[in-house]
């Protein structure tokens, strides 16, 4: 991308932090004075924005290893660094590379001088010259808020550009806003935005440039799922995942599956590989350190020549724990005849292999042959294939999915929520699977296009890697043993109960990426409940750490201190 040499104006460097009493300090020989910097010509916005999307790459990896190394996917190794091991303990003693709010502090004031700036009113051939350009800045500064406020819990919500050392400290001063706060406030500034287009940049350094805008209405329903505004959040994915002009389908093109029910010989298909269509948006990093920013996630999480083999994070025992759990199913026809087949859970070749297969179709550890005591080189090399180096993810179609059903689950409607795991979306399936009193209440937050949305192109998420999903008898809608004393009870029971399903279908969708100490945060959070942080976290490894769980049931404890 060679970002760092497009034109970045210098106050996009206004933040300078090494304490809580400096986090917005402005270093005054770098400000330049407003009148000056009116963005009023198509190259100002154009590289304006490419600033912010520099500044961006610097807080890429950061937002992928917050999440994932503090939940209960990975564990480190001893090649970690000190700072993710102090970072998997939750250990802020000590200065930490992973701790700097100055970067997100920096694309937000990137953000809040194109927002006060830009040139708004400015029309070419009746259309307003920047309208998609100050959209996504808007969607940028959102998610870049979402990001800081769930590692650090309480920040300082600042939506001006800061260019003196006087508007520094009145931003210090200002009481911090927590994450329903901050959600609430974008939910309101993102709205009258939400169906405007991304910008037409075409190509830019071999990039589609459309992929480095987040999509305005899956943000606003993530900042509505942690807002609690349930119903708003399943409109908002609905609405996208729906949208006339580009419908977005869960199909089976993505799936990982055995192929047949004697020899059980897995097809070797990478469902999430980061060059398929599947990722929505990402932030684009460089394949040069001369260039800028690269991602150093492949030295954390795989062998390479430059860690010399010594991969710092590997999958967890929880994590194999998870995955190893899933009963894998099979619907095999022999001529007109339909049965049901459920793959071993013992005599398989690998212990991979046994329940769903994404984490074995991701993950890779062998032997490295020729090694000796004196060997610069590990002996067990690792390779996880969701990884790319070129860019990092910020949304992909079966996540969004996935934060649909929790909405449309907390919402009240626990069937459709059930039918986005099993089924996959169609008119077809939620009339075989969806009551009519649920239909009723949902009305269109689960009606679909019935011309793109059909039973053949759509997937249930677990069939992804637990096979064929909508025969599985083991993986159902949960009912209670005893009939309640009414609907409405039953509801309440089966609410909880899907979302455990679907916290779990986001951990072995979502591995490795970033997610899952936050997905797991903001169920606590919503039950009022840290154990069900606490308690996985603790149980990450082989042996349970009564230490960490009950640091962790402490809440105070999952946030990064704000220095």
């Amino acid at each position: 991308m060679k970002l760092q040499n497009i034109l970045i104006f210098s106050f996009f460097n206004l933040l300078i932090l090494s304490s809580c009493s400096d986090m917005l300090e402005t270093d005054s020989e770098l400000v330049e004075f407003e009148q000056d910097n009116t963005l009023n010509h198509p190259t100002d916005s154009v590289y304006s924005v490419l600033g912010i999307i520099n500044r961006m790459q610097i807080i890429a990896d950061r937002t992928v290893l917050l999440g994932e190394v503090r939940g209960d996917l990975v564990e480190v190794t001893e090649a970690a660094s000190s700072d993710l091991k102090r970072l998997a303990a939750f250990d802020f003693s000590q200065p930490n590379k992973y701790n700097q709010v100055s970067d997100y502090y920096a694309v937000i004031n990137n953000c809040n001088y194109f927002l006060a700036h830009v040139d708004t009113a400015m029309q070419r051939r009746g259309r307003k010259l920047f309208a998609y350009e100050y959209a996504a800045v808007k969607a940028f500064r959102a998610w870049t808020y979402l990001q800081m406020v769930q590692a650090y819990g309480q920040v300082p919500l600042v939506t001006m550009p800061i260019m003196t050392e006087r508007e520094a400290e009145e931003a210090r001063q200002q009481a911090p806003s927590d994450i329903v706060q901050v959600c609430n406030f974008f939910i309101d500034d993102l709205t009258p935005y939400a169906l405007v287009d991304v910008p037409k940049w075409g190509t830019v350094s071999g990039y589609d440039s459309e992929h480095f805008f987040v999509p305005m209405r899956v943000l606003l329903g993530d900042l509505c799922l942690w807002a609690g505004r349930y119903e708003e959040a399943a409109r908002w994915y609905n609405s996208y995942l729906n949208d006339k002009k580009h419908p977005v389908p869960m199909n089976y093109t993505n799936r990982i599956q055995w192929t047949d029910p004697s020899e059980f010989l897995r097809r070797q298909d990478s469902y999430n590989a980061l060059y398929s269509n599947e990722v929505l948006s990402y932030i684009p990093m460089e394949e040069r350190v001369f260039d800028g920013i690269v991602s150093d996630l492949s030295n954390v999480y795989e062998s390479t020549n430059e860690n010399r083999y010594y991969f710092q994070l590997t999958p967890s025992a929880g994590m194999r724990r998870l995955s190893a759990e899933q009963i894998y199913c099979m619907e095999y026809k022999t001529g007109t005849q339909t049965d049901t087949i459920y793959v071993p859970r013992t005599g398989m070749s690998d212990g991979l292999f046994v329940g769903d297969l994404r984490l074995s179709s991701n993950f890779r550890q062998t032997s490295v042959g020729g090694q000796d005591a004196y060997s610069e080189y590990s002996s067990l090399y690792q390779s996880i294939n969701k990884l790319s180096s070129l860019y990092i993810p910020t949304y992909r179609v079966s996540l969004v999915y996935l934060h649909y059903a929790e909405a449309l689950n907390r919402a009240g409607l626990p069937q459709s929520a059930m039918t986005v795991l099993k089924y996959g979306l169609c008119s077809e399936n939620i009339a075989l699977h969806v009551d009519s009193v649920e239909r009723a209440n949902a009305g269109t937050l689960i009606a679909f296009d019935e011309n793109v949305f059909t039973k053949e192109n759509t997937i249930g998420i677990h069939s992804i890697g637990s096979g064929d999903s909508h025969c599985n008898a083991y993986y159902d809608l949960p009912q209670p043993v005893s009939a309640l004393g009414s609907r409405q009870d039953t509801v309440n029971y089966q609410i909880p109960l899907v979302e455990d399903m679907i916290v779990n279908e986001l951990a072995l969708e979502g591995a490795f990426e970033g997610y899952r100490f936050y997905d797991l945060m903001r169920v606590a959070l919503r039950r009022n409940d840290p154990a069900y942080l606490a308690k996985p976290v603790s149980r990450r490894a082989s042996t349970d750490s009564e230490t960490l769980y009950m640091m962790l049931m402490d809440k105070n404890n999952w946030y990064l201190p704000l220095k």
